[in-house]
């Protein structure tokens, strides 16, 4: 099993739904949403910061549907008040 390191230093079981629900409520199709998941899931390892998985989510939105990307900034911004802490992923 793999552990996630959230901000507060806790640790955390990784659960690919958690990424799947994002990817869902960003607008991604449910295949998107589960292509993301296991995306995500193939890279993530023990130890894993929660905000390195976040910088992945919002790259996959990017690469796949910028839009979703935006959703997930806004809402991240209304609902979680985080709005410094998101970075836009390199330019490729």
């Amino acid at each position: 099993m793999v552990d996630v390191v959230k901000a507060d230093g806790r640790r955390e079981p990784f659960v690919r739904e958690k990424v799947i629900v994002s990817a869902l409520k960003s607008g991604a199709p449910v295949e998107d949403a589960r292509a993301i998941g296991e995306a995500i899931e193939r890279v993530a390892h023990d130890g894993m910061p929660t905000g390195e998985i976040r910088r992945r989510v919002l790259e996959q939105f990017h690469d796949r549907n910028p839009e979703w990307e935006e959703n997930w900034i806004l809402y991240d911004r209304a609902v979680k008040k985080r709005a410094a802490a998101i970075a836009a992923p390199p330019a490729r």
